[in-house]
C-alpha cells in the first residue's frame, strides 16, 4: 500500500475528461448565438424607436392600459395619498360612521394631516357639546376604519355667527361702512 492509494485498496476517483475541440466548438458558438441575439433585439428596438416608437404586441406589458381602479390606486401609492384618500372616503360615508341623527347636525370640514386633526361643524352649540362628549369614541370609530393613529384629535367647532360689519360704530338703518349717515 503506498502513500497515494487511500485505506482499503480502492483508486482515487477520475476526474472529469477536458473538453475536447468538438465541446469547446458547441460552448463558443452558444455564446455567439446569443451575443447576436441580444445585439439583433437592440437593433429591433432601435428600428422600432425610429418607425413611431415601440408597439405593444399579443403579451402584457408596462404599457398596456390599466383598469381605472388600478391605476388612481397605483397614482395613491406613488404619491403618499393613501391617509388623504382614505380620511376623504370617510367624509363621504359620514352618516354611515356617525349615524344619521348625527350627521343631520355635523358634519366635516376639513382634515390637518400634519397635525392628524379632523375639524367637524356643527348646526348648534347643543350639538357640539354633544359631540365633545362623544369625541374619544368617535375618534375610536374612525381609526378602526382607518388605521391606528390617522385621527388623533376632533375639533368641534359650533354654528359660525353672521359676518362681522365693518367698524364698531353704526348708524340705525346704515346699509354699509360708506353709509355713515343713513
Amino acid at each position: 500500500m503506498t502513500a497515494d492509494q487511500p485505506a482499503g485498496g480502492e483508486s482515487a476517483p477520475k476526474k472529469a475528461p477536458e473538453p475536447s475541440g468538438v465541446d469547446l466548438a458547441r460552448v463558443a458558438l452558444r455564446a455567439a448565438k446569443e451575443q447576436a441575439r441580444a445585439r439583433g433585439d437592440a437593433a429591433q428596438q432601435k428600428k422600432q424607436a425610429r418607425r413611431g416608437g415601440l408597439r405593444s404586441g399579443a403579451r402584457a406589458d408596462g404599457r398596456d392600459p390599466m383598469a381605472l381602479g388600478a391605476a388612481i390606486n397605483r397614482l395613491l401609492n406613488e404619491r403618499g395619498w393613501e391617509t388623504p384618500a382614505a380620511v376623504g372616503g370617510v367624509m363621504g360615508r359620514w352618516p354611515q360612521i356617525v349615524g344619521e341623527d348625527l350627521a343631520n347636525h355635523c358634519v366635516p370640514e376639513k382634515y390637518d394631516e400634519d397635525e392628524r386633526v379632523l375639524i367637524v361643524r356643527c348646526d348648534s352649540t347643543a350639538w357640539a357639546t354633544n359631540l365633545r362628549l362623544l369625541a374619544p369614541q368617535l375618534v375610536a370609530r374612525l381609526n378602526e376604519d382607518l388605521g391606528h393613529g390617522t385621527v388623533k384629535l376632533l375639533k368641534v367647532n359650533g354654528p359660525g355667527g353672521p359676518p362681522r360689519r365693518y367698524g364698531p360704530l353704526r348708524a340705525p338703518g346704515s346699509t354699509g361702512p360708506g353709509d355713515t349717515y343713513g
